[in-house]
């Protein structure tokens, strides 16, 4: 029988009361409860039903659920007879992070606060019942907005207590989306004052707390150990290179194709593949995103979902202002060829600025890269990761992101590439110019690098939205060997119709050269003595079909110069 899609659903409950479509991860309860782990911590891309799974372990274990089997009957924990019997039999704390997004750090502390609060609010018939001692009452009254960083740091340790002797049994606590404050927290530049904030709630809530049965955390990265986690020492951390529960979350290939054949698209499989498959958990590698299925499923056309209900801001700022090798990287990336870095999986996020590996880090758990192996080296076997781009879907937004770069009203972007594919070296030069003045700044990594440095940034994100704009009519390589050196930038045709581009870029000399247009000439000198042209005379394009041009840098001003005999030849 067809199901209905429901969209965003997010509550197990209203999913399964309204007989809505889902695939039945229940086997996660039982992998969960059987680990014996003390805390987990689980990392996952967002949408990939880290919230659907903890309102389901909430319905599973929680006391409040203890007369709603109905909510399981049908799917595969059911068919277990010793969880049946422990179905609703746990009190359970469950908070989520995933609404803390505040500009300040006291908003964000506030913000956590309420939850604090509304916590104690939804327990309130426990303060009126015998277990609870005079003191006890006193703190559970406290527990209000104005309340002490003390006060709020043992806040759910003291719950957990409260429930603990009201139901004679010790308490689940469930926490999704604990990074998202974290994140924002760098975004806005209070992640100091978070931490501290955190990292004592977190100690009482999960480390010392006899009164925990078990903790569950969910989030998109894992933030280092030092950061929140450094008195937490029964933590046992699952990420998307982790083995652990590696189909529960996110579809399986075969859930996926079952669904499409339940909605009458099994020809649309190869499609669907090629789309929104790439996702890879541990050692699973046919991960879909449920989002973009879900979606999918209820309109029937192929549209990137997933990507376009991001909001990409850090990874966009990190990106651009990153040194030259990462964006040469992100070229790679974006011809579709795959990268090989290290880096360390745990992200401090104050760290970003001033350790590009992280970049990768973050990339990989939000699930815009995926692995395709790790090679451990050396003798303390620093794991090696080949990564590339998870899908069409993500390709989708990387090259919307580069596009992004460029679309301040002022740039002129398209206008250049306009005039650069027509050959007209005025106009070139009038929206070049445009180009820099708007964008140069964005590019910088704001540690004041040198004039020399900040064209190399420059030309590497301009390069990137060639990737984007001109993908389609050519192969577009950056410093990449060719003759006797390393050219800036080779634009090869795809077809006969369209000339090749050789790109230098030069930074003014003021002791070497007069003027710019001594600049450009060193540039353009550079490309003939260096023979750049050989790697396209070797692919049978000839002389006359390969334009050079010269960038000359001084500060944000630009001039573009080409050989005046080429300019006379210039096909239109």
């Amino acid at each position: 029988m067809q199901r209905k899609i429901g969209i965003g659903k997010q509550d197990f409950a209203a999913l399964r009361e309204n007989q809505c479509f889902y695939i039945d991860k229940t086997d996660f309860i039982k992998q969960w409860w059987e680990s014996q782990d003390d805390v987990t911590l689980i990392t996952r891309p967002r949408r990939f039903g880290k919230t659907l799974n903890m309102s389901m372990l909430n319905c599973f274990f929680s006391n409040i659920y203890a007369d709603r089997s109905d909510l399981f009957d049908g799917l595969d924990i059911w068919n277990e007879e010793a969880y049946r019997k422990i179905q609703g039999t746990y009190p359970v704390i469950s908070i989520s992070f995933a609404d803390v997004k505040a500009t300040t750090y006291e908003s964000a502390r506030r913000a956590i606060i309420r939850k604090l609060v509304k916590l104690y609010s939804t327990f309130e018939f426990v303060r009126s019942s015998e277990v609870l001692y005079e003191k006890d009452h006193a703190y559970f009254d406290s527990v209000e907005e104005n309340m002490s960083d003390d006060a709020a740091a043992v806040a759910v340790n003291y719950l957990s207590d409260y429930l603990s002797r009201y139901y004679g049994k010790k308490v689940i606590i469930l926490l999704d989306e604990y990074d998202t404050p974290l994140q924002e927290s760098y975004i806005h530049g209070y992640w100091e004052n978070l931490t501290a904030f955190i990292r004592s709630l977190f100690n009482s809530t999960f480390k010392t707390n006899p009164y925990m049965e078990r903790g569950l955390l969910t989030g998109i990265t894992r933030v280092s150990k030092e950061s929140i986690f450094s008195d937490l020492n029964n933590l046992e951390v699952v990420t998307t290179t982790s083995e652990k529960y590696s189909g529960s979350f996110g579809f399986t290939e075969e859930e996926v194709f079952h669904a499409l054949e339940e909605n009458g698209l099994s020809d649309e499989k190869g499609t669907v593949r090629y789309w929104y498959d790439g996702f890879s958990f541990g050692k699973r590698k046919d991960i879909y995103n449920p989002w973009s299925i879900t979606n999918y499923l209820d309109e029937h056309r192929l549209y990137p979902y997933w990507a376009s209900t991001s909001s990409n801001g850090l990874v966009s700022r990190l990106i651009r202002t990153a040194s030259a090798d990462v964006k040469e990287k992100m070229e790679d990336l974006l011809r579709g060829q795959a990268i090989t870095v290290n880096f360390d999986e745990q992200i401090v996020y104050n760290q970003l600025d001033d350790n590009e590996e992280a970049i990768w880090s973050l990339l990989l758990a939000s699930g815009y890269l995926k692995v395709q192996n790790i090679d451990y080296r050396g003798i303390t076997l620093e794991p090696w990761y080949t990564l590339d781009i998870t899908n069409i879907e993500t390709l989708s937004m990387f090259m919307t992101m580069f596009r992004g770069w460029f679309k301040n009203k002022d740039a002129n972007y398209n206008d250049f590439v306009k005039a650069l594919l027509k050959g007209s070296l005025k106009e070139m030069n009038i929206y070049m110019n445009d180009v820099a003045l708007a964008t140069f700044s964005s590019f910088d990594t704001g540690k004041k690098p040198s004039e020399k440095s900040q064209p190399e940034r420059f030309y590497h994100g301009f390069v990137l939205g060639l990737l984007v704009e001109l993908r389609d009519r050519y192969q577009i390589r950056s410093n990449r060997e060719s003759g006797y050196g390393r050219y800036d930038v080779m634009l090869t045709p795809v077809t006969e119709v369209d000339d090749a581009i050789v790109i230098e870029f030069k930074v003014h000399e003021p002791d070497e050269e007069k003027s710019l247009q001594d600049t450009v000439r060193t540039a353009l000198d550079q490309i003939k003595e260096k023979n750049y042209d050989a790697e396209l005379l070797l692919q049978g394009i000839p002389a006359d079909r390969i334009r050079h041009y010269g960038f000359a840098f001084e500060g944000k001003k630009v001039l573009i110069g080409q050989d005046e005999i080429q300019n006379v030849a210039v096909r239109r």
